[in-house]
């Protein structure tokens, strides 16, 4: 294979949906866009599950409730008896991921739904409770965010960013926007850290997962 091997949109959007995603959680993505909610691609939701599945999550931290697309992709893979504990300032968002929470039968006693700034939520979690950390809100505050999932995360735990790649701006060098600034510094702090080990899967805008150490 050429070592200037690119994939080609079309090999990117095969990638993108070899697995579809259960029904509920395209149904919960279409309703997102609806409502101009975070909607994370059907390559991500794949992978929450996937994830969520490796680890036999029972305890997750999701920064970004949004109308529950992710969560329900998270409950797919997570232990039975696992618990989902959700933040997001947006309280209209988590009233609709309540209800297609509920719509897909799942036990209320398996997730909190916590309306507020995150960073003020965060603080009240418990140090190295936690099994994953998905990272999906505000941009601006990724750096904390990545501070947080570390305190938070046992050993062997994973912290998940989405958006990395964000809106294809992160790449690009002559893009110093707040938002593509702040992502990039949250990246390095996480590819640097000893406290994790990471890669960066291109599917949506861009997933990186840290597995910590």
């Amino acid at each position: 294979m050429s070592e200037n091997f690119v994939l080609d949109p079309r090999s990117v959007a095969f990638a993108e949906d070899f697995v579809p995603a259960p029904e509920q959680v395209r149904t919960a993505r279409r309703n997102a866009i609806a409502a101009d909610a975070p909607a994370p691609s059907n390559g991500i939701t794949t992978a929450l599950t996937f994830l969520a599945r490796i680890l036999d999550a029972t305890a997750v931290v999701e920064i970004g409730t949004g109308t529950g697309t992710s969560g329900l992709a998270l409950f797919e893979g997570m232990n039975p008896k696992g618990v989902l504990t959700s933040i997001d300032s947006e309280v209209d968002w988590q009233l609709d991921a309540k209800q297609a929470f509920r719509d897909h039968q799942i036990p209320s006693q398996r997730f909190r739904l916590i309306g507020g700034r995150p960073l003020d939520v965060l603080n009240n979690l418990r140090d190295a409770a936690y099994d994953l950390v998905l990272i999906n809100a505000d941009k601006l505050e990724y750096v904390e965010y990545v501070a947080q999932a570390e305190r938070l995360l046992r050993v062997g735990g994973v912290a998940l960013i989405n958006d990395a790649l964000w809106q294809g701006l992160v790449a690009d060098p002559s893009d110093d926007s707040d938002e593509t600034v702040i992502v990039r510094e949250a990246l390095t702090a996480v590819k640097e850290s000893e406290a994790f080990t990471s890669l960066m899967l291109p599917l949506g805008e861009g997933l990186v997962a840290a597995i910590k150490n």
